[in-house]
């Protein structure tokens, strides 16, 4: 099963990624903008999301992706990590949410 330090390795292996402690949870930056959080329970984690998709993605998945109340208006989302398939999705969403804040120029695909 997926946890906290899955996603903190696959994370920090991406180019210029740095780790903060921000709220007592670590939080993790590209270009000094915030793309990843690890909320205290360590059993999901949040990532960007433009809110159009990520209404979609709870409609389709809601086992897997939510959002808190007081993140309703944020373009944040938050995936349970118990849910995901395998560390091939675990990836491609930190990478797209990594994607979202990262010059171009740092993309490693």
């Amino acid at each position: 099963m997926l946890d906290a330090d899955d996603v903190r390795r696959i994370v920090l292996s991406l180019p210029e990624t740095r780790e903060k402690q921000r709220w007592g949870h670590p939080t993790f930056d590209v270009a000094g903008r915030m793309f990843v959080t690890v909320p205290d329970d360590q059993t999901s984690f949040a990532v960007r999301c433009p809110q159009l998709e990520r209404d979609e993605l709870i409609l389709a998945e809601p086992d897997k992706f939510w959002v808190p109340r007081h993140e309703a208006g944020s373009s944040w989302v938050r995936a349970r990590l118990a849910a995901l398939e395998d560390e091939g999705e675990l990836r491609d969403i930190l990478l797209d949410s990594w994607r979202q804040v990262a010059p171009p120029e740092l993309d490693p695909d």
